[in-house]
């Protein structure tokens, strides 16, 4: 019996022994490795890059009193299109009570003025017509009413100026209206009737009462990274998109490089400007963000590969051309020289041609079972 438990555990030991021994082997030997196969297409390549912005009016106009008053009237309301010269808001006058009562005074002095110089005007004449004086000294009592009257007259309309804000003389000059300078579109209309305005001068800038731009020019406006300002050019062409817009996109022309960088975020970015070409039917709002392509280098069709394909070495470039793909794949190490890039495919300029294969990416279990 005990020779029988010996023999057994013997042979156990002995299994346990092979196994082990087989278990090693077949983990010590290569796993065959199938990797992808992949043929050249020739496509057309652009190396891009992208600037953030947004797209807004070449020229926007901020309109400002001539005058200091209250808001009294608002004739026009933002989004409205508005010709130069139209009249956006009346402002009310607020006077200075040291320059009305002095405008005041003023008048009263001008009018006892010219009531002297009446009553000498009608004596004067009396003896004109006596034959008393000559004509001359008639001549110069005359001019002197004349010129008493103007006097009134330009007393009379300074008072009006102060007190009102406009003189008989010139309504269609009046400093109470505020007009636009330019046609376009009225963009914001920031004060409401009642608000204090003030003129702009040598010390204020003055109450903004709207502000209008010309819609039908607007103009991309973005920053560009420094790594790619040296490869854009002013009259490029460029695609934007806006982001308000889904599968909309239109053409700028690049106009305007800044010759200064400013540091945002530990990056410097270059701002750069564009005449949008907005197409017919588009409404564009003024401020949409949008996204600017610029196309830095074009390659048209080309013999490329997908850059993954590709082994670099120092300034070398290598590919692993297919030389058998059955019952093993093997393949040949070649150099080759590659061109453009568009982060996806590479241009390959020689070493391989449109009829040869190259290696792809390695596949996996997931990959081999489907």
């Amino acid at each position: 019996m005990k020779k029988i438990i010996r023999i057994f555990l013997l042979s156990l030991l002995g299994l346990v022994v092979i196994g082990t021994f087989v278990f090693l082997w077949k983990k010590s030997k290569p796993k065959e490795v199938v990797y992808e196969i992949v043929a050249p297409e020739r496509k057309t390549i652009e190396n891009k890059t992208v600037a953030t912005g947004t797209v807004e009016p070449r020229d926007e106009v901020l309109i400002k009193p001539q005058i200091n008053g209250i808001i009294a009237e608002l004739y026009k309301e933002a989004g409205q299109s508005i010709k130069a010269g139209e009249v956006i808001a009346k402002v009310k006058v607020i006077p200075e009570m040291s320059q009305l009562s002095d405008a005041e005074s003023n008048v009263r002095q001008q009018e006892i003025n010219l009531e002297y110089v009446q009553q000498v005007y009608d004596r004067q004449k009396q003896l004109y017509e006596q034959g008393v004086i000559a004509k001359e000294e008639f001549q110069k009592n005359a001019t002197d009413l004349t010129s008493q009257e103007e006097s009134l007259s330009q007393a009379r309309d300074r008072l009006s100026i102060i007190r009102d804000g406009i003189s008989k003389k010139s309504t269609s000059y009046s400093t109470t209206q505020v007009r636009s300078t330019i046609t376009g579109m009225i963009l914001n209309v920031p004060v409401k009737v009642g608000n204090s305005v003030i003129q702009s001068n040598t010390f204020n800038e003055g109450t903004t009462i709207a502000s209008v731009a010309d819609m039908g020019d607007m103009i991309f406006r973005g920053k560009v990274d420094e790594t790619d300002v040296g490869k854009v050019k002013e009259g490029m062409n460029i695609t934007l998109k806006v982001g308000a817009l889904e599968n909309v996109k239109f053409d700028a022309n690049l106009e305007y490089i800044s010759p200064k960088g400013v540091e945002e975020n530990g990056a410097i970015l270059f701002e750069i400007k564009a005449a949008a070409k907005i197409p017919q039917g588009v409404y564009i709002r003024a401020g949409y963000s949008a996204n600017a392509e610029i196309v830095l280098a074009r390659a048209d069709s080309v013999l490329s590969i997908p850059e993954s394909c590709i082994e670099f070495k120092n300034d070398s470039a290598f590919v692993q051309i297919v030389t058998a793909e059955t019952p093993a794949q093997k393949f040949e190490k070649r150099f080759v020289t590659v061109g453009l890039s568009d982060g996806i495919n590479m241009e390959i300029k020689e070493g391989l041609t449109a009829e040869e294969k190259v290696r792809g990416n390695e596949k996996n279990d997931m990959k081999m079972k489907k």
